[in-house]
């Protein structure tokens, strides 16, 4: 049993380096055909890397700042707490690296980026109406006169944009996210956040860039800082009310002396205006000279919650750009050209055995 066993092994192998030997001299013989085929889909790749396009990268690098204590304002900002008043001294704890990464895909502003303006040949344009020229969109909507119309004017109002508009951005918007923007933290340990914009266009990537950048950058100063604006505004308010009660009372401390001038000192009921605005004057003071304080505190918080995103690396042209290269488009075209003749070939065989 283990003699037969042995034999049917070896006739096995030698059947199955046979049936190779067969395949080897029908693909042989198929030379020609596999050779043009290689040529045939050499010409193509050289064909494609011809004229496809290359893709431009605009880059741009910011450092975000580090959320750290109140140091030396600490013992200021317990003060102003005791008044009942916020100043904003732990604002912005939402905009982590994490978050702030996804700030800049959100749709919202990609769009507010996407209207903002640029100057394309001395011509004023939204940066949408830019990206639909580059990308010749309209003329893939020459059969609809209604799409293909419509303008994206910079700085236009969003709010009042129509359905087909709405559409056309979200389709915008679709397309860059998915190929032509990357935002990213190459070291969670690094507070440095990277924006990535690619595209044929080379202007377009760099003025994308930069402008997503700036609208990230103004929502989010005026979002971080917004309670101390607020208690910056409180605070002045207050200050030019107190300074008003106060030029008031010293006016009437001034009124009330002159009514009482030579006056008979048994009389000195006739003195208590000038009493009552003189405590008037002392209390406003006091009042004021509190406030002061509190909103010269105000201001330096509101500077100290400013300065968020500091832009380290900007995108300088040229631009880098990645080519599909001519060498690159003749190999890959010739391999999957004979690779494909190669499957096709063995197919028709084994269809024409089996049909037998």
């Amino acid at each position: 049993m283990e003699l037969e066993t042995i034999e049917n092994e070896d006739i096995s192998v030698k059947d199955l380096l046979k049936k190779l030997k067969e395949w080897f001299n029908y693909l042989l013989s198929k030379w020609l055909i596999i050779i043009v085929a290689g040529i045939v889909g050499s010409i193509l790749g050289l064909t494609y890397s011809v004229l496809k396009k290359p893709v431009y990268t605009a880059t741009l690098s910011f450092a975000l700042e580090d959320e750290k204590g109140a140091g030396g304002l600490g013992g200021a900002l317990g003060l102003a707490s005791s008044f009942g008043l916020d100043l904003g001294g732990n604002g912005g704890g939402i905009f982590t690296a994490s978050n702030l990464t996804e700030l800049f895909k959100s749709r919202s502003m990609v769009e507010k980026t996407l209207l903002s303006p640029v100057y394309v040949e001395g011509k004023k344009i939204s940066l949408a109406e830019n990206f639909l020229q580059n990308n010749e969109w309209r003329k893939k909507w020459s059969d609809n006169p209604k799409i293909s119309s419509i303008q994206f004017l910079p700085d236009a109002d969003r709010s009042k944009f129509t359905r087909e508009q709405d559409s056309i951005l979200g389709l915008i918007y679709m397309d860059l996210s998915k190929t032509g923007l990357l935002v990213a933290q190459k070291d969670k340990k690094i507070s440095i956040i990277t924006i990535d914009v690619s595209s044929k266009n080379e202007l377009f990537a760099k003025n994308f860039c930069e402008s997503l950048a700036k609208q990230v950058g103004e929502f989010y100063i005026d979002t971080k800082s917004k309670k101390a604006r607020m208690n910056m505004a409180i605070l002045q308010h207050q200050v030019d009310s107190i300074r008003r009660e106060l030029n008031s009372a010293i006016i009437g401390v001034a009124v009330a002396n002159d009514n009482t001038f030579g006056l008979n000192p048994a009389l000195n009921v006739r003195r208590t205006p000038s009493a009552k605005r003189q405590v008037d004057v002392q209390a406003n003071t006091a009042i004021l000279t509190e406030l002061v304080k509190q909103s010269e505190l105000a201001k330096v918080t509101l500077r100290k919650e400013t300065p968020l995103i500091q832009v380290i690396d900007q995108p300088i042209l040229p631009l880098p750009k990645e080519r599909f290269g001519k060498a690159k488009g003749i190999l890959l075209g010739g391999f999957l050209a004979v690779f494909l003749m190669i499957v096709r070939l063995v197919g028709k065989k084994l269809f024409d055995e089996l049909s037998f």
